[in-house]
């Protein structure tokens, strides 16, 4: 993906709608993307601003994109781990099934 489908991601992100792929790619990438770091802040200060303008509430919003986006992180690292997890089972309930048939054939 170039940065345009990237920079059509960040509202999905800004609003946490972005499936686990999606998100692991687009976490990926604004590792890595200065230009699309920057396209996220942009996108973020004006949704998340203008929401919180309109209820009057204080906050900081750099400080929340950073919170928002190690949340995302983690989330992907945890899903990796799950996946991994299950993979791993998977593999050892073949293995056992494949060990009794053997075991029944004999």
């Amino acid at each position: 993906m170039d940065c345009k489908e990237f920079e059509r991601l960040i509202p999905d992100f800004v609003s946490d709608k972005l499936d686990y792929q999606n998100l692991k790619r687009f976490i990926s990438h604004m590792n890595h993307c200065e230009d699309c770091q920057e396209e996220l802040t942009i996108q973020f200060l004006v949704t998340e601003g203008m929401q919180r303008l309109e209820d009057g509430g204080a906050f900081d919003l750099q400080k929340e994109l950073r919170q928002r986006l190690e949340v995302a992180k983690k989330n992907v690292r945890f899903h990796d781990i799950f996946l991994r997890i299950g993979l791993v089972l998977e593999i050892a309930a073949v293995g056992l099934l494949a060990g009794c048939m053997i075991w029944v054939l004999l």
